[in-house]
């Protein structure tokens, strides 16, 4: 069910009707509502929403229980009527750190409750004390600097724009962030401060045709809008600020827990002012009328309210009370007797906790299932509701058998029971134990920083250096137009050593790439162009990667004649099993297991390498395996690279299989010999399930009595030594192995010969987002942060990357909190006694670990919620990430402190870097991109780590290609009888088989001129984007994207993207060239003669295509070259109608 139902089954309940009847009496005065706990609250609000127009603020005790309330009525109501009214400072005010994302909230508020008009239903804010005592600007302010626009209106787009300026927005090429505007042609887009969206107005002549709003991060437009109001920042008005309450129509309920709470937060607040601390880092390099406005907004009593002056305002209007534990205090006010406070009871207990116990839950669901309550199960996905169904199907009981619930599509905070209704209203994420978190509508309003991060990561400026798969590494010097026989053609331009310069079309983009590497910081050399000396760096690159790829190839072929053991179909305690994972499982999540269960069920010995984050679920795919091969009595071994690691998978594999028919041991030197003797002798014996050890493992003591599956941990720690024994182990034991190094999906590709893989690249959706914080390096931040943590008896890591400053940072920690317990741990310390000291943090020995960048990768202790990080600036993004994703891995919340130096002195990258990080605390997509340098170490690690010299010298993207040049060249020549079988045996292979790619060069105009796409870092991106295009309903959705942001696309476009089309038909069909000039198009194929393409069907349907057409035809042979001609072909157009009747006959 629906559920917007919810509010229909109050909507007839007594308690409402009395509500509603109190709130319509003006001889009524303040109400209680007694016994309300949970998210009965905003359950019964919502059902007022449609009976009454009073506007209702929701003042709760902080910022979180605030996010709920609002994220519940949203879920019941829509979020058309229900407002979040944030505070505009990042912390506390004291800091004075602004958050445009909250102004954004702030004032779409104000506009809201400005145009309110009482005719309409109930307009909610919900709102918190913090946000209570900033002052907002008056009515009067706010409407004389509003810009309202409709569609259908007439208004010339320069007069727009004169007013955008005079209201202080900037105008830029693109808009990213609130107060700016852009122009393109007819389209204004503009990002008002009162939407959390910017929007895109479309003119045609003097009127406005239409109004959208659209996305900061693809730029693409998403829903459309009648009217739009255009308001300017509005915190630096100088003019008088009023309290908001002052702001509220007269006939405004202030619904709360407690005032006296309220009351002490606000003046504390008040107390407090902003710190001298804030206003020297703000005016730091400000121009003087700016910190004319900045101390203005720094002084307490014109950006404040005083306790005293919010009881004043508060009084004006009538109170509604809410609580488990209210004391009414019916009273009579002094001043008319007629009015008498009421109070209203209701009885609602919380959601008991079961803690994922089926058994307590199923007993309690019975019990009200008795008692004649109606339950209903609320979930935000199908999956969750359709698994508890399936989990009380499979119980023995047949009480479990016959319980019915009724499922509710999206889920509220907190579940309860109404024991007047006999209604429960159960959540799944109470049931799971798993968390449940917000959404406020800034989220959407941050993307603008992390989304010019990623760009800049992207893009390509003059002066940054590029690398030529031809010609080697260059300096970008920008798009440039050059004169090509009668029309303009746009180029790239490259400028190598002594001033050298190379100018390459657009068509050959995928020839170029951003110069990467893992940081080194000195400029790489430029390449000396005609001095052989970047030929011989690639043929040096290839002839490794082919010695390489060979061996992965010879092992991969070997395996597939391989007989081994094929594994039966899951049974019931595998489902089991499963349903009973924390997290959700995510769709990579479930490929994996699924590509894992396949090929443990078919003959052929599996041998399957699983890359993805730490903390992305490989371990839970792991153990699913294992249960698997236990189910049919085989035995397990797990291998990994460390002591702690095994102990730590030896604790995950006992929990998770706890209650199941396995045994699970461990092998490590932190055991004793008398105990290693008794494992060995029960493991010969086949009393042991699951064994997981160190390389001790593959030792010659170790005797297996039926070894059936062999899971590999980071396999990339081991040394060649171990690799060797694994290898006479592994050719008919199915092999799972795992890293979590991320390989690059193109590598991926590359390597599909040679080994198969899952890859897993989506975090667990309901991970709590890490609140991250930017501050200075000071004792009070450290001693805040470390209490804080071990108040919840939780631990803390604390980084900082130089080793001699460590015994520093641990005095001053005992100074100012003495009863901490720290340890301390870097690289100099010898292994066994890192081994002690990590062992002994993982069992809650020690409250702080202090150490030089995170010692073990892979460690995951999900007591440990807090991560500090010294000297924050000198980290790169990805390895800030990586170490921030260290901590929230249970379901608390977590904090990452970045202490680095005032923004001021940090550069501009840095300090971009950090703010990023701060405003994106979810772990996501975004985070793909700054994943490259990770990326280029996990390609080092797939292929042996002499190779990461090469990366250095090639750069990372060239370094790709070439790797995969390597593998067509092997398939084309040592490996073509493998191939030439295939094509025997009937399989259908393409020309793709045996060209890298088909190059295109032509005399047509071709480009997007400046005046479609200002900029050309821009244009560059979308040639880029349009180069990697793979097929036509991709090449649709970017056509659909270029008219939403740049209008009609000219000639010139339309021809650039026809290319796109002809070099994949070209490719497929095998041609290594097409050039179009005056008319004609050359073909060139394939240049080995020998080559297996000769026989495939792709060449066969060429000289089909020529047998019908010899007019037009001109087939002929240059040297060893095989060439086509085709006649009176003028646009791009024409070739690909002609390659598609060619692939037609294939």
């Amino acid at each position: 069910m629906d559920i917007k139902e919810i509010k229909n089954l109050y909507g007839k309940a007594p308690q409402i009707g009395a509500l509603i009847k109190l709130l319509k009496e003006d001889t009524a005065g303040n109400i209680f509502l007694k016994g309300l706990s949970c998210s009965a609250t905003p359950v019964i609000f919502s059902s007022l929403s449609d009976k009454v127009d009073n506007t209702f603020i929701f003042i709760l005790q902080d910022a979180d229980e605030a996010g709920y309330i609002y994220h519940d009525l949203v879920q019941i109501i829509g979020s058309d009527n229900v407002l979040f009214f944030p505070s505009g400072y990042k912390r506390a005010a004291k800091h004075g750190q602004r958050d445009s994302a909250n102004e954004i909230l702030r004032t779409e508020v104000l506009a809201k409750v400005a145009s309110h008009n009482s005719t309409s239903n109930a307009l909610f804010v919900v709102s918190y004390p913090d946000a209570l005592a900033e002052l907002v600007v008056s009515k009067k302010q706010l409407d004389e600097r509003r810009l309202s626009l409709k569609v259908g209106q007439n208004i010339d787009i320069t007069d727009v724009e004169h007013i955008l300026r005079e209201y202080g927005f900037v105008e830029t090429d693109y808009v990213y962030e609130p107060g700016q505007f852009a122009i393109r042609g007819s389209i204004l887009d503009v990002y008002s401060f009162s939407c959390e969206y910017p929007f895109r107005i479309d003119f045609f002549g003097d009127e406005i045709d239409t109004i959208r709003t659209f996305e900061v991060q693809d730029q693409l437009s998403k829903d459309k809008r009648e009217s739009i109001e255009v308001v300017p920042e509005l915190v630096n008005s100088t003019s008088e600020k009023i309290s908001f309450l002052k702001f509220l129509p007269e006939n405004t309920f202030i619904v709360m827990k407690d005032f006296t709470y309220i009351h002490d937060v606000i003046e504390r607040i008040y107390k407090d002012g902003f710190s001298s601390q804030a206003l020297t880092d703000r005016l730091e390099g400000a121009t003087e009328l700016e910190q004319k406005q900045i101390v203005n907004e720094l002084n307490r009593d014109k950006s404040l309210i005083s306790p005293y002056q919010f009881t004043e305002d508060a009084a004006a209007f009538r109170h509604i009370e809410f609580g488990p534990t209210l004391n009414s205090k019916a009273k009579q006010s002094s001043k008319n007797s007629t009015i008498q406070d009421a109070s209203i009871s209701f009885e609602i207990t919380p959601q008991p906790l079961f803690h994922k116990n089926f058994d307590l839950l199923t007993q309690t669901f019975e019990d009200y299932i008795l008692k004649g309550y109606k339950l209903y199960i609320l979930a935000d996905s199908e999956k969750q509701t359709q698994r508890l169904k399936d989990i009380f199907a499979d119980m023995d009981s047949p009480q479990a058998n016959s319980i019915v619930f009724e499922p509710v599509n999206k889920t509220i905070h907190e579940g309860f029971t109404d024991d007047k209704l006999k209604i429960c209203l159960f959540t799944d994420h109470q049931i799971f134990d798993r968390f449940h978190k917000y959404n406020l509508k800034s989220d959407s309003a941050r993307t603008g920083k992390i989304a010019l991060t990623m760009k800049e990561l992207q893009e390509m400026e003059p002066g940054d250096f590029i690398v030529h798969i031809d010609f080697g590494i260059g300096k970008f010097g920008g798009l440039v137009r050059v004169p090509a026989g009668n029309s303009y053609q746009e180029v790239i331009r490259i400028i190598y050593q002594h001033n050298d310069k190379v100018d390459v079309s657009i068509h050959s983009l995928y020839k170029i790439s951003k110069y990467r590497r893992s940081d080194t910081g000195e400029p790489p050399r430029l390449s000396i162009l005609g001095s052989g000396a970047w030929d011989k760096l690639k043929e040096k690159t290839k002839k490794r990667i082919k010695d390489i790829a060979r061996d992965l190839i010879k092992l991969y072929a070997q395996r597939r004649h391989e007989k081994g053991f094929a594994y039966s179909n899951d049974s019931y305690m595998q489902h089991e099993l499963e349903a009973s994972f924390l997290y959700e499982d995510t769709p990579d999540q479930s490929k994996a297991t699924q590509d894992v269960k396949n090929d443990m069920e078919s003959a052929r010995p599996m041998d399957r390498l699983i890359c993805g984050d730490v903390g992305f679920g490989k371990t839970e795919v792991a153990i699913r395996a294992a249960f698997k091969a236990a189910c049919d009595s085989k035995q397990v071994a797990v291998l990994v690279p460390t002591t702690v690691l095994a102990y730590q998978h030896y604790q995950t594999f006992l929990n998770r299989l706890n209650g199941m028919p396995v045994r699970v041991e461990y092998l490590s030197r932190a055991r004793s010999a008398k105990h290693t003797k008794q494992v060995l002798e029960d493991l010969e014996s086949g009393k042991i399930d699951i064994l997981i050890g160190t390389q001790k493992l593959i030792g010659n003591s170790v005797k297996w009595h039926d070894l059936g599956l062999l899971i590999i941990d980071e396999e990339q720690k081991f040394g060649v030594s171990t690799k060797e024994k694994l290898r006479k182990i592994k050719t008919n034991v199915d092999t799972l192995t795992m890293s979590a190094t991320p390989i690059p999906r193109t590598l991926q590709f590359s390597l599909m010969g040679a080994r198969d893989m899952s890859i897993i690249r989506t975090p667990p959706p309901n991970r709590y987002p890490i609140h991250t914080e930017l501050a200075t390096y000071s004792h009070e931040v450290l001693a805040d942060a470390i209490n804080f943590e071990m108040s919840r008896n939780g631990q803390v890591y604390f980084v900082n990357d130089r080793i001699n400053s460590l015994q520093e940072i641990a005095n001053l920690i005992h100074k100012y909190i003495p009863d901490c317990r720290i340890a301390i741990g870097h690289g100099r310390i010898k292994p066994e006694e890192l081994e002690k000291i990590l062992v002994g943090f993982m069992n809650y020995d020690y409250d702080v670990l202090l150490s030089t960048t995170i010692v073990e990768n892979g460690i995951d202790i999900s007591n440990a919620n807090t991560i500090i990080i010294n000297d924050a600036h000198r980290f790169g993004l990805s390895d800030l990430h990586q170490m921030r994703g260290r901590v929230g891995r249970s379901n608390r919340k977590a904090f990452c402190y970045l202490l680095a130096p005032p923004k001021s002195l940090l550069t501009p990258e840095a300090r971009r870097r950090l703010e990023a990080l701060e405003t994106f605390s979810d772990l996501g997509s975004g985070f793909n991109l700054a994943m490259q340098d990770l990326d280029i170490r996990g390609a080092g690690n797939l292929l042996g780590a002499e190779q990461s010299g090469f990366m250095e010298d090639l750069g990372y993207e060239t370094y790709q290609k070439i790797l995969s040049q390597a593998v067509t060249e092997l398939k084309n020549d040592e490996f073509h009888d493998v191939y030439a079988q295939q094509i025997a045996e009937g399989e259908n292979i393409n020309g793709d088989e045996f060209v890298e790619d088909c190059a295109i060069e032509s005399d047509l105009e071709m480009y997007f001129p400046d005046n479609y796409v200002p900029g050309s870092s821009e244009r560059m991106l979308l040639y880029r984007e349009l180069d990697s295009i793979n097929d036509d309903h991709e090449l649709s959705l970017y056509r659909k994207r270029l008219i939403d942001r740049f209008g009609e696309i000219p000639k010139e476009g339309e021809e650039l993207m026809q290319v796109v089309t002809l070099r994949r038909l070209g490719k497929s069909l095998g041609c290594e060239k097409i050039m179009l000039r005056q008319g004609k198009m050359n073909m060139q194929f394939v240049s080995n003669q020998e080559s297996a393409y000769y026989q495939s069907n792709a060449f066969a349907a060429v000289i089909n295509y020529v047998g019908s057409n010899p007019r037009r035809c001109d087939f002929r042979q240059v040297t060893n070259r095989r060439l086509l001609s085709i006649n009176n072909i003028s646009t791009v157009g024409d070739a690909v109608i002609v390659l598609r009747n060619m692939l037609d006959n294939m």
